[in-house]
């Protein structure tokens, strides 16, 4: 918190695309958060693949409106109330928390079509989500403007955070 006569801390830039801000960490929290999801389901025995599709989808809901209202409501407009404009620029900017959502639940949703069960849907929801969590991070980094080594590094951390909650899979069923 900044005190007198001292500034507070500055959000880092955002790049822009399209007249919309890009901050891809949302995805990367998102998919995170979709794989847990997964794996919570799934120590649970047979999860039906609806349910786990609306689950994926509205815990990605509740926790971007979370990011959403801790943004708006913390100590950067504690000064001030927000307004329509920047209601509506931190609902985009935290969006990726729940399109971090979308591909994992959609996998489980084609599971089926695929030839897969329920299990099979939930392992290839998993890595879907795990992908993302990569390849968001990787998004992350290149739109900060990181070397190719911390890009590279950015997608090692991410895939073994991803790793453990795959292990977490296989050590919670066993």
């Amino acid at each position: 918190m900044a005190g007198p006569g001292t500034t507070a801390p500055q959000p880092a830039p955002r790049a822009s695309g399209h007249g919309t801000h890009a901050d891809y960490t949302g995805g990367v929290y998102g998919s995170m958060l979709a794989a847990s999801v997964i794996v919570g389901a799934g120590t649970l025995g047979s999860f039906p693949r609806l349910e786990l599709v609306l689950l994926l989808l509205l815990t990605g809901g509740v926790f971007w409106i979370a990011h959403v209202h801790a943004q708006l409501f913390g100590a950067r407009l504690a000064q001030r109330g927000p307004d329509r404009a920047v209601v509506l620029r931190v609902c985009r900017e935290e969006w990726t928390i729940v399109k971090a959502a979308v591909p994992p639940a959609v996998a489980v949703g084609v599971a089926p079509v695929l030839g897969l069960g329920v299990q099979g849907g939930q392992w290839l929801a998993l890595s879907v989500a795990v992908a993302g969590q990569v390849g968001w991070s990787v998004a992350a980094a290149r739109t900060a403007g990181a070397t190719r080594r911390l890009i590279v590094l950015s997608a090692l951390v991410n895939l073994v955070l991803g790793l453990v909650i795959l292990s977490g899979k296989l050590w919670l069923k066993h």
